[in-house]
């Protein structure tokens, strides 16, 4: 073979040459084209928003491969629905190329409620998006603070900072509307449970400021009011006037005072 070769001119060789490497080029083109399936591709459907049995169905049908990227949670979508898909819909691929899916939760994962009180509204919304919770509702109570978050609620009742619930939920928000411009008589606290007075606060639409308790009181549930301020009458026995939203300091006490009657005033 190499005597076949050195009888030939040069030329006659490097021309050979050439010729082989034109030939396996060409051949690795061929073959490159058979294995990519070169000018065969597939427009990819849309399978948004479809339940993930439907969207599994239609792709596999096409010639697509499925693999699921990741599963999150949106409450704006069905159980077990695709969020996202890639390639986007449309998209014009190769054939048996994989579409990425990202799949929404079958049951929403549970976060921790934030403290939103003292917050005003608007904080208050971004806490509840980074959260994944929403505004179910705003419900207004006179308050000096207005547009500030006095309370927070979860199906009609107020919720703890901490509490465990469905990502998605939604929170009413009790908001301070400011102070009314009607005045009316300060109330009579005086003996009155914290409890007791709580209510007679929150129905004239007023609330506790202050709060201090006796060293002995140990429970507040169990301890009753002798002292507020502003008090129901000032020092020339005139009533005292207050508006709605504002805060009446109370002062606690374990036993239940009883008022002289010789210093009983007016009611």
């Amino acid at each position: 073979m190499f005597k076949f070769i050195t009888a030939k001119p040069l030329w006659v060789n490097i021309l050979f040459a050439l010729v082989l490497v034109f030939i396996l080029l060409f051949l690795c083109l061929l073959s490159l084209d058979f294995f990519t399936r070169h000018g065969k591709t597939l427009t990819v459907p849309a399978v948004m928003n479809m339940p993930f049995s439907q969207a599994e169905k239609i792709l596999k049908d096409q010639g697509f491969d499925i693999e699921i990227q990741d599963s999150t949670y949106s409450d704006t979508a069905g159980p077990l629905s695709v969020l996202r898909q890639f390639p986007e819909a449309d998209a014009v691929v190769k054939a048996n190329r994989t579409v990425y899916l990202t799949i929404n939760r079958a049951v929403a994962p549970s976060v921790e409620m934030p403290n939103l009180e003292g917050m005003s509204l608007r904080t208050a919304q971004m806490v509840l998006k980074q959260y994944g919770l929403k505004v179910k509702d705003t419900v207004f109570r006179p308050d000096f603070a207005k547009n500030a978050v006095l309370e927070q609620q979860y199906n009609d009742e107020r919720i703890k900072p901490g509490t465990k619930i469905a990502m998605g939920s939604g929170i009413t928000l009790v908001l301070g509307s400011g102070l009314g411009q009607q005045e009316f008589n300060v109330p009579d606290l005086y003996s009155l449970s914290y409890a007791e007075a709580l209510m007679v606060l929150q129905s004239a639409g007023l609330s506790a400021g202050v709060v201090v308790a006796d060293p002995n009181v140990k429970d507040t549930s169990n301890a009753y009011v002798y002292r507020q301020d502003p008090e129901r009458f000032s020092y020339d026995g005139t009533y005292n006037r207050i508006r709605p939203g504002q805060q009446i300091d109370l002062f606690l006490s374990s036993q239940k005072p009883v008022r002289a009657v010789d210093s009983a005033q007016q009611q």
